[in-house]
């Protein structure tokens, strides 16, 4: 009999046969999901022998459910989350320019799933633009309520825009052009330092070196330089003595970090793109606001194969969604050929999330074993000498057989 997942005093508790909510998508979405669920149902049977098992109840959003509903994302889709509280889902539609904002930065408001993270990491057989793409090992925490992607903004042209200017203009000192579009870009104390702490915390559990903070702060001293200066207070306040910073390193440990230690470092944005290609190995988390979060998860996709093999998840205080990163591909929808490793990737770390490492290892060997084989879906193997072309639906069954 399926349960809910629930939370008591902060803490997650999963039951054995807990229901998880799923969203195929739109575009390649259904291909994807097809055999993700394959993957992980797999997984899950394979390591449990049946004292664990996944109730999976579909919600829908985005295009399916516009066209089904005339909403974007329904109010029963919004209340099923929060009850259930995990869920996964494949790419969204969301109109460019018009129309309902992005479903995906609704529903990280509205369940304040305030810490994007989006790990990176090299599987052997990969075709790669780098010489050294096996030292890309890095998980990107990205702030997902607020900076750009808040939408605070006015259209050129609106009273409300010309209301902003004027005051800029007259009150601030400003010399904004009167044509021009506004938007504002918060970052506050509370958001950043929440995933601050979280970046560090799972640092520290997982025996990594160092968190770097990522950030624009030489030019926005009072948005993104705050992020870095709250950034760094988070260290030294809450985690005293497990946390040094760069300068103490070298001043105080003559470069040699010390046991139960991690190094608090800064970046400043637009370096840390060529620190992450050229010394990839001295990094291993990034800690950023969104926008700089957004483009380095991308960018770091980019040096092991691309964000068909790129996970995400999106996890608050009480709640968490799992997703492919990449969009919905509508050319190829439909056609059984698109990749689906970014969500079955997302559903490993969704395992890790519920504590189900045993079907993570699983995923992850499985995954990582059908790459170096060379059986792979159609992105990979144009790149690929001597490759094995497998449809969506034929590289979930190669995965489930290498488990």
């Amino acid at each position: 009999m399926s349960e809910i997942i629930k939370y008591e005093n902060g803490q997650i508790d999963v039951p054995d046969n807990p229901v998880i909510l799923y969203i195929k998508g739109d575009g390649i979405g259904p291909d994807i999901w097809n055999s993700t669920r394959e993957i992980l149902d797999g997984a899950v049977e394979k390591a449990y022998g049946g004292k664990r098992s996944i109730d999976w109840k579909e919600i829908i959003a985005g295009e399916n459910a516009f066209n089904k509903t005339g909403e974007w994302l329904p109010d029963e889709t919004v209340n099923e989350i929060d009850k259930y509280r995990v869920a996964i889902k494949g790419p969204l539609t969301t109109p460019v320019g018009k129309g309902v904002r992005s479903i995906n930065v609704a529903l990280r408001q509205r369940f304040r799933l305030y810490s994007c993270i989006r790990p990176v990491k090299y599987f052997t057989g990969v075709p790669s633009p780098v010489k050294r793409p096996e030292d890309v090992d890095m998980v990107i925490y990205r702030e997902n309520m607020e900076d750009l992607y808040s939408g605070i903004e006015w259209k050129e042209g609106t009273d409300e825009a010309a209301k902003v200017i004027n005051f800029l203009n007259s009150e601030m000192g400003r010399q904004i052009p009167e044509d021009s579009g506004i938007g504002v870009k918060p970052i506050s104390e509370k958001n950043t330092k929440n995933l601050v702490r979280n970046a560090i915390k799972f640092a520290l559990a997982q025996g990594k070196k160092s968190v770097t903070i990522m950030h624009k702060g030489n030019i926005m001293k009072f948005t993104e330089g705050a992020f870095r200066d709250w950034g760094y207070e988070v260290a030294r306040d809450e985690f005293p003595g497990k946390t040094i910073t760069e300068k103490e390193l070298w001043d105080k440990y003559d470069g040699k970090v010390p046991e139960g230690k991690i190094v608090i470092k800064d970046r400043i944005a637009d370096a840390m793109f060529q620190e992450v290609i050229i010394n990839p190995s001295k990094y291993d988390v990034i800690a950023a606001p969104n926008l700089n979060g957004d483009y380095i998860s991308d960018a770091l996709a980019a040096l092991v194969g691309g964000l068909g093999i790129a996970p995400g998840a999106n996890i608050g205080d009480n709640h968490a969604v799992f997703e492919a990163t990449h969009g919905t591909a509508p050319d190829i929808a439909g056609k059984d050929i698109a990749n689906p490793g970014s969500l079955v990737l997302s559903g490993e770390m969704m395992f890790r999330f519920l504590g189900w490492n045993e079907a993570a290892d699983l995923v992850i060997k499985a995954f990582s074993k059908t790459i170096l084989e060379k059986k792979v879906t159609q992105d990979l193997a144009r790149e690929m000498d001597g490759a094995t072309l497998l449809r969506s639906s034929e590289f979930g069954k190669a995965v489930v057989a290498n488990m």
